[in-house]
């Protein structure tokens, strides 16, 4: 089922419309199985199918992204990975002094093509 949105007419609200059921909210938010909906109605091909897809192509790019390699999805973006250096901290309650180990991070730089659409050019 895709998301439709409407204005709430009294106070302005954001209402989704999910499966014939209103939804108010303050933000709308797309979760995998609604992506998945709109992709297979959008393709004609099969929920279930469309979910398979969709898995193996974000197992692929968490595969890749982990082993440091980049996933460039030309005019949609680009996930790399990156490090974070080791830091000293404070705990917000004690305000005690913490070390924060090194870690690696996961970065997604959106595309021109994907900018634009975003900013309406």
């Amino acid at each position: 089922m895709a998301r439709i949105q409407h204005q709430h007419p009294s106070n302005g609200e954001s209402v989704r419309v999910v499966a014939g059921i209103y939804h108010l909210s303050r933000e709308l938010h797309m979760n995998k199985q609604e992506l998945i909906d709109a992709i297979a109605a959008k393709t004609g091909q099969s929920k279930a199918q469309t979910g398979e897809t969709l898995d193996t192509a974000l197992e692929v790019i968490k595969k890749t992204v982990s082993k440091g390699d980049n996933v460039q999805v030309i005019g949609f973006g680009s996930f790399s990975s990156g490090k974070r250096a080791a830091r000293v901290g404070r705990n917000p309650k004690t305000g005690e002094e913490i070390k924060i180990p090194a870690a690696k991070t996961v970065k997604f730089t959106a595309g021109k093509a994907f900018k634009d659409a975003v900013n309406k050019k």
